[in-house]
């Protein structure tokens, strides 16, 4: 059976693709059918590991009609995103959307991330922080919080490094990711999916898109590139400047939600987040595990809609 075309990621629905150029690569975007003006503030979202842009289809309708120019993007390395085998490290990765909101017309934007796309808006607030008016992160504490906590915390040791160790192998974790028809994101969700979405057909054809995606040539490799940089950066240099760079608070609030069923982020690890964050503000979304924004679409959308400007 061939591998899928990146352009699988391109199906039809309620919403307009686009592809933009920033930081030297091309990224395949989204916004919604009914586009607001270009100079409506911008809402630039970034997906999860296994994902694609279409995690923010709740989303993209919801805060288009609210006002706001949404655009959900294919991370770097995923879907019909340029997919080059290097820079996954931090610095890069907030270069891109950096380069993404200039790109798009903007000069400033509000960024919501989960899981890794939430790393990326940490490091693009602290790294870039004229361009970033907000964050909203979802699933994914500061990174010096996850390490931190990582390293004191046993349950979220075991929660985080549980699968997160052998992907360092060269190989054997993209094999392990695509074999029999990528059936490991089938584990992945169920393992970290609050039971209701679960037995939803949303859930269903959520599983069927992302296993396909993720057999696109490159995205499993690059997918765990984000990963790989994220552990061995730790003990080299270029980790530890990286680090350094993370230890200040940033300037623009910041909403952090979690789903309360979520086995993978604990609470305690979550609002760690606040040395670096003075102007938090944590939700716990009941009803969710990991995905929240997908589990519990309305109630993510009515939090970010009274939380943004």
């Amino acid at each position: 059976m061939p591998a899928p075309d990146p352009s699988v990621v391109r199906f039809d629905g309620p919403w307009h693709h686009l592809d933009v150029r920033a930081n030297g690569l091309r990224f395949h975007a989204v916004e919604a059918a009914d586009r607001a003006p270009a100079d409506a503030p911008l809402v630039l979202m970034l997906h999860g590991f296994g994902e694609f842009w279409w995690s923010w289809r709740h989303q993209l309708s919801a805060l288009t009609k609210a006002g706001y120019r949404a655009v959900a993007v294919d991370l770097r390395g995923y879907g019909d995103s340029d997919k080059p085998p290097r820079g996954y490290d931090g610095w890069t990765l907030a270069g891109d959307t950096y380069g993404l909101i200039r790109s798009l017309g903007h000069s400033s934007a509000t960024l919501v991330g989960h899981a890794d796309g939430g790393l990326v808006c940490w490091g693009t607030a602290t790294l870039h922080p004229r361009v970033v008016s907000r964050i909203a992160v979802l699933a994914s504490p500061h990174p010096r919080a996850l390490r931190r906590e990582v390293l004191r915390d046993r349950a979220q040791r075991e929660a985080f490094l549980g699968g997160f160790l052998y992907k360092q192998l060269p190989r054997f974790g993209e094999r392990q990711i695509t074999r029999h028809d990528a059936a490991y994101l089938v584990d992945y969700f169920r393992d970290r999916a609050g039971q209701r979405w679960q037995s939803s057909r949303d859930f269903d054809e959520v599983l069927a898109r992302n296993r396909e995606a993720v057999q696109i040539p490159g995205v499993a490799h690059c997918s765990l590139e984000y990963q790989r940089w994220a552990y061995r950066s730790q003990f080299r240099s270029d980790g530890a400047k990286f680090m350094d760079l993370m230890n200040q608070p940033v300037g623009v609030p910041v909403l952090a939600l979690r789903g309360r069923d979520d086995n993978y982020i604990t609470e305690k690890t979550m609002t760690a987040s606040s040395p670096w964050a003075p102007s938090l503000d944590y939700w716990a979304v009941p009803g969710a595990g990991h995905f929240v924004h997908e589990e519990q679409p309305e109630r993510t959308n009515r939090l970010l809609l009274d939380w943004l400007p």
